[in-house]
C-alpha cells in the first residue's frame, strides 16, 4: 500500500471525509457505493463494481439469487 500522507478525523457520527483529490483520481462520485474491507490492522475501503461471483469478471453479467455470474462461468457451470 502506498500512503498519501493524508489524515483525517473521525466526526462524532464515526465518519470521514474522502479528499477531493482521491475522489477525482479514483472516480469516486457523491452516492457511488464503497466496499470496506478488513486486513490485519487496516482499513481498506474500495470503489464497489459489480462483478461475477466467481471469476470477478465485471462484464456481461447475469443476476443469479442475489448474485451476479458472468457468461464464461455460467456455461462453465453447465458442463459441470
Amino acid at each position: 500500500m502506498k500512503s498519501t500522507g493524508i489524515t483525517r478525523k473521525v466526526d462524532e457520527l464515526g465518519r470521514i471525509v474522502l479528499p477531493i483529490e482521491l475522489r477525482r483520481t479514483l472516480d469516486i462520485m457523491e452516492k457511488d457505493p464503497i466496499e470496506i474491507y478488513v486486513d490485519g490492522n487496516s482499513i481498506v475501503l474500495k470503489k464497489y463494481q459489480l462483478s461475477c461471483v466467481f471469476c470477478g469478471n465485471p462484464e456481461n453479467l447475469t443476476p443469479f439469487k442475489e448474485k451476479y455470474v458472468c457468461i464464461d462461468c455460467m456455461s462453465n457451470l453447465k458442463t459441470v
